[in-house]
Order: C-alpha cells, then sequence, then structure tokens
C-alpha cells in the first residue's frame, strides 16, 4: 500500500504556489491532506484540489504540525521567518525563495542534474533560480560526457517571474499603448511594453545584478565545481511566460554540435527541437505549460575550437520553480528515509 503524506503549500495563493497545488495533482504525488498556507492577508481563500476545494490558512507558529512535507513560495522574508520552524516541527521544507540556497547547511536539487545532493539535507531544501534550473538541465549531459569550463548566458525573462504584478502591468501598459494613451510604471524602473530592461533584480558593487550573480553562484554550488567560469546578463522582455536562454559553453574537450544533439536528445527532462530548415527551434509559446526544457538552435561557436551554443527554453512557473519542487518531493518519498528533519 502506497504511504500518502500531509502535505503544505506555504503562499498558495501566489503564482507559483497555485501550480504546486495543481502540479501535486497532475503528477498523483501521494497527498494525504493538502493544507495551504498563506500570510493572514490572504488567508480564507480557497485553492482547488483534486475536485475540491481547500481552505488556506493562515500561516503562525502551529500551522505546520503534522505536516511532513512543506513546498515554500512565499518570498525570501517568508522563508527566513517560517523555514526553520517548519523543520523544527517535523516537516521536511522544499523553499522555492533565495532565502536558503547558498547556504552551506543546505542542498541546491535540480533532480535532473544533482539529486545525490539529497541525502545531506536536514529537514531544509532549496529551489535554485529558474533560469538556473533551466540552464543546468540543459548542461548537464554535455558536463558529465566532456566537462564545461566556461559558461557565457544572455536570458531573455518573462514578467511572469515578477509574479502578478509583473504581468498585469505588462498588459496595462500594452492596453494603454495601443490605445494612444501614457503609461506609468511601477513594478519595473522602465516601461516593459515593447522594451527589454537588461535590469532584473538589484545591482551589486561588481556592477552585474543579483540575478546574474544567483546564475554565477548556484551553478558552482549545483555543479559542485568551483573552477567553472559563469557569466551572465539577464534580461527582463515583454513576454508573458516562458524565460528563454542563448548560451555559450567552453567545453574541455571537442564534442560536435551533431554529438551534443544526441546527448542532449536521450536526457531527461529535455525535448531537443533543432530543425533550422524547417524554422525548429524552442518557443515560449510551445513551451507554456509544459514541464520539460527545450533546446534547440545547437551549433558550433565558431569563436572557439571547444565552443558550442544553443537556445534554452522553459515554463519558468513550471520547471523553473512548481514543477522542480514537486520532483524534489517526488524524489524524498522514493526513500522514506529521508522524509525526517535533523535541524540543529
Amino acid at each position: 500500500m502506497t504511504r500518502e503524506y500531509n502535505v503544505g503549500v506555504l503562499g498558495a495563493t501566489g503564482a507559483v504556489g497555485q501550480e504546486m497545488v495543481k502540479i501535486l495533482s497532475e503528477r498523483g504525488f501521494p497527498v494525504k491532506t493538502l493544507r495551504p498556507l498563506a500570510s493572514p492577508r490572504s488567508a480564507g481563500q480557497r485553492v482547488e484540489f483534486e475536485g475540491s476545494e481547500v481552505k488556506v490558512e493562515p500561516v503562525g507558529p502551529k500551522a505546520f504540525d503534522g505536516l511532513d512535507i512543506c513546498l515554500f513560495s512565499a518570498g525570501g522574508d517568508a522563508s527566513g521567518e517560517w523555514a526553520e520552524i517548519a523543520v523544527k516541527a517535523g516537516a521536511v521544507v522544499v523553499d522555492n525563495s533565495s532565502r536558503w540556497r547558498m547556504d552551506p547547511r543546505v542542498p541546491l536539487v535540480i533532480p535532473e542534474v544533482n539529486p545525490g545532493a539529497l541525502k545531506k539535507h536536514k529537514g531544509l531544501i532549496a529551489n535554485p533560480n529558474c533560469s538556473t534550473i533551466q540552464m543546468l538541465v540543459a548542461l548537464k549531459p554535455i558536463y558529465d560526457a566532456v566537462g564545461v569550463r566556461r559558461i557565457v548566458v544572455a536570458t531573455y525573462q518573462s514578467v511572469s517571474g515578477t509574479g502578478q504584478k509583473g504581468v498585469e502591468e505588462l498588459a496595462s501598459q500594452t492596453r494603454r499603448l495601443f490605445n494612444a494613451q501614457d503609461v506609468t510604471h511601477k513594478v519595473y524602473p522602465h516601461r516593459i511594453a515593447f522594451n527589454c530592461l537588461p535590469h532584473i533584480d538589484v545591482f551589486l558593487d561588481n556592477d552585474y545584478t543579483k540575478e546574474e550573480m544567483k546564475m554565477v553562484n548556484e551553478t558552482v554550488k549545483i555543479f559542485d565545481d568551483p573552477n567553472i567560469k559563469v557569466s551572465a546578463t539577464c534580461v527582463r522582455v515583454p513576454v508573458f511566460s516562458c524565460h528563454s536562454e542563448a548560451i555559450w559553453i567552453e567545453t574541455g574537450r571537442p564534442i560536435g554540435a551533431e554529438a551534443a544533439r544526441e546527448l542532449l536528445s536521450r536526457a531527461p527532462g529535455i525535448l531537443v527541437v533543432d530543425n533550422p530548415k524547417e524554422n525548429a527551434y524552442p518557443l515560449g509559446s510551445v513551451a507554456t505549460g509544459r514541464d520539460e526544457v527545450f533546446v534547440g538552435r545547437i551549433r558550433a561557436d565558431l569563436s572557439h575550437e571547444n565552443g558550442l551554443t544553443m537556445w534554452v527554453v522553459a515554463d519558468n512557473l513550471r520547471k523553473g520553480a512548481a514543477t522542480n519542487a514537486v520532483e524534489i518531493a517526488e524524489l524524498l518519498i522514493r526513500d522514506p528515509e529521508l522524509v525526517k528533519t535533523d535541524w540543529s
């Protein structure tokens, strides 16, 4: 008989939290009881789960009692406030914020890339940044086969990465521009409609943004490779869903485009779409609502003998966040010994 688990979702009314609830149902996760949680401001709303409406409860010191697993997507401040409390109450926490990602006590996990890191968890597991997830899913097979010394990446990130407020600002500005009306901006530092902003999160002292440095530092931690070099430019684009990335890599040993294409086509979690003659390549309009990482435009980098370049697209709310978290939970329950906490 399959064991069932009491599962919580903190941030259940947000965009990613709603996806978490939906994906738990879609993937048939063995949920005994679902406990959606949110701030007192959002408590009392209802979320749909397996044909029923479940009332959202307010987060508080006793909210995690009796839970086996809790998926967090309520932002870094909430994770900082509640994650340790949840773990000490006995729940294994999979956190989608950046709060714990670089904490040496906390494994940073992509199931297709470093599932073994879960064995080191003490009750708290971090979900990587959305852009890091899709990039490393695409690069892992090549990294294992011939090594990767250097990554240069430019991202094209949809407004849903900012949450519902980003989606609403793009929609509002687009409507107003089509009606020859003035637009205002609150969410982004400039107009996002019909514009591209090379600015995601705050600028740091080295003139890279926090988002860009997340990709650098998370790659080193996930690959457990202090020698890998990463440079990122992260751009917010006027697209509602899916993040796209142009990636250039320097490999440790030469690998041709055809060999890389074959390697990627056999890898878990990847869908290769790469036929330029038929105008076939990854598109956000196709990847929306899907869990695969789409890879195409695989070709030699003409500027380097050990270079490859590719185009990678994924749904940032699903594989870039909610699906990755649920997949981590699925790995946990394959070994019941992993569904325990030891936080100190």
